[in-house]
């Protein structure tokens, strides 16, 4: 628990989100320390919005509940749901008023293309885009990996309104200039570009915080470099 406030106190001045991963928390029987960072960021960070990466779904009563556990007992602002059992699975999160969701759609993994590009006429990540611009509510997101950054302008022309959660940014090698060239909308904003590992685990030392803030510096400034160039198409 102090390594995560250490991290989030570090670099809250920088970031337009934070997204804890529940599962690393779950794993350690550690769901109270969740519970308690989030209710940190809220209290120390009002403003900065948590986004619990939880990629739950089920069928319709079953996913109010995964609901229920996410914004109400966690006190999530947003989250992640897998969207392949249809809309009707997605509409218990998209009904709580003022929480966001966030769609997975092209994720980041190598192999996520087994399935996600498929069939080739009318590939399932772009009809998850599809679906997901039909009946957003001014609360949806699509997660959109950084790694694939042709399919991601692929999905800004199918969802051009909705914003996007792009992994796959440091670790996992993500191109930020591709990604700005080809996921900004038309008012050259819309992305909520992800940095995890590269950013907690920048040292393994006593230094960790620094170096936490160093790195999500670094990628701050490339991201402005990115935007830059792309609006003035330098």
């Amino acid at each position: 628990m102090a390594f995560c406030r250490e991290i989030v106190d570090a670099t809250a001045d920088l970031v337009c989100a934070f997204k804890p991963q529940i599962a690393y928390f779950a794993a350690e029987r550690a769901e109270a320390e969740l519970e308690a960072l989030i209710a940190y960021i809220h209290r120390e960070h009002p403003g900065i919005p948590v986004i619990l990466d939880a990629k739950r779904n089920d069928i319709g009563s079953t996913a109010e509940q995964y609901a229920r556990e996410l914004f109400d007992r966690y006190g999530a602002d947003a989250a992640t749901v897998n969207p392949y059992l249809g809309w009707d699975s997605i509409a218990p999160y998209a009904d709580y008023d003022g929480r966001g969701v966030v769609v997975l759609c092209l994720t980041s993994n190598p192999d996520s293309t087994w399935l996600q590009d498929h069939p080739a006429g009318d590939p399932a990540y772009l009809r998850v885009a599809d679906m997901a611009a039909e009946n957003d509510r001014g609360n949806l997101l699509l997660v959109v990996g950084a790694t694939f950054p042709k399919q991601l302008g692929k999905v800004r022309e199918r969802a051009p309104a909705l914003p996007f959660l792009v992994p796959g940014v440091g670790a996992q090698g993500g191109d930020v200039r591709a990604v700005f060239a080809h996921g900004l909308d038309a008012n050259g904003e819309g992305l909520v570009v992800n940095a995890s590992r590269s950013i907690i685990f920048a040292s393994a030392e006593h230094d960790y915080a620094d170096a936490a803030r160093r790195t999500a510096e670094g990628l701050r400034d490339e991201m402005r470099r990115a935007r830059d160039a792309v609006t003035k198409n330098e």
